[in-house]
């Protein structure tokens, strides 16, 4: 049987082996549910002094899509919308799911992936402005991801910005962070967790694309934004009875900045895939620093590539041409880079 090179996505594997060691040895070991036991209030003083923020508020959510789901219904009023990018997460590749739940995604054009301060000024401005405005959606957040879903990075100046517009117009921001480890690792990054505890309203910390099982970390710095969020979650079907298996899983994603060298080893070996695309003639769409490679194909070479290589299909880029996506993670390997790159080489 030939070996296909994983390269689809960044959740085709298990789990970090430190967290399955940490399951197999907790197996037996009754705990209370729900994250009321003692290994998941560990993991979330982990996680606030991480964030450098004691006071914060820290859930565990089953998934990036319930998360995304619960945090923007608790944050909206019945009557309220997010605003997004156009290529955003909440809006491009949920199944609906927001809408689902009531609210209206305000889609925004983005550059890079990514929504501008100016942007989200100018629509709030003009949606103000004019006279039917309370027949319309009301713009009451702003969601963004970092990385972005072509996997580009806000700079800390365009948190900052983003942020101060946000809170001029009274508009909580939700940072979705399902990527977040890839972001840190990146030598682009210069945002850490604790400009996000600052800037950010609400973020999550992702853990199913890097290095959990499944599972995300929910980061409220003023716990007073979302009251009663326990049974929010539940009611959204993003609560897990047997929570310590979630807290087990970041209490070792964050001891000795697992989770960050995690996220810095697929990004490096992300950009020796970048190298051997561009050094084919193979043009980048987007040059983004994390672990997600967006590049333009003949789709005669991608037919080739497809068959000893899982990539991520993006879309078509025109008759003879498409963008798909190659992705590393925190579980690949050097061998598979190597394979890969010599694969590039010959199409």
């Amino acid at each position: 049987m030939n070996h296909t090179l994983p390269f689809a996505s960044d959740y085709m594997e298990g789990c970090h082996p430190n967290i399955l060691r940490r399951l197999s040895e907790t197996n037996h070991q009754p705990s209370a549910g729900y994250g009321l036991d003692d290994i998941s209030d560990s993991a979330r003083k982990r996680i606030r002094k991480a964030c450098a923020t004691p006071q914060a508020e820290v859930k565990f959510l089953v998934g990036g899509t319930q998360t995304n789901a619960t945090v923007i219904d608790c944050v909206l009023r019945p009557y309220e919308g997010v605003i997004a990018a156009d290529s955003g997460h909440v809006n491009v590749h949920e199944a609906g799911a927001i809408e689902w739940g009531g609210h209206k995604v305000l889609a925004l054009p983005s550059e890079e992936g990514k929504l501008t301060a100016d942007a989200i000024d100018h629509y709030v401005s003009d949606f103000f402005a004019d006279d039917n405005w309370e027949h319309m959606v009301h713009p009451g957040m702003v969601y963004i991801s970092q990385p972005t879903e072509w996997g580009t990075l806000y700079s800390k100046k365009e948190l900052t910005d983003i942020s101060a517009v946000c809170r001029r117009h009274h508009l909580p921001l939700f940072i979705d962070g399902a990527r977040l480890a890839y972001a840190l690792g990146s030598a682009a990054n210069d945002v850490t967790l604790e400009d996000l505890t600052r800037l950010a309203d609400v973020f999550y910390i992702g853990g199913t694309k890097c290095g959990a099982l499944f599972g995300e970390a929910v980061v409220i710095p003023d716990p007073r934004l979302i009251l009663h969020f326990f049974p929010m979650i539940k009611q959204h079907g993003a609560l897990l009875a047997k929570g310590w298996l979630l807290g087990i899983q970041f209490d070792e994603l964050f001891k000795d900045d697992l989770y960050v060298q995690m996220g810095r080893t697929a990004d490096l070996y992300a950009e020796e895939i970048k190298k051997a695309l561009t050094a084919k003639g193979i043009p980048l769409y987007f040059d983004s620093p994390t672990n997600q490679i967006f590049f333009t194909i003949e789709n005669s070479r991608m037919e080739k590539l497809k068959e000893t290589v899982a990539f991520g299909f993006g879309c078509k880029a025109d008759d003879s041409h498409s963008i798909i996506r190659l992705c590393t993670s925190w579980a690949t390997k050097e061998e598979d880079v190597t394979a890969l790159i010599h694969v590039i080489e010959t199409l």
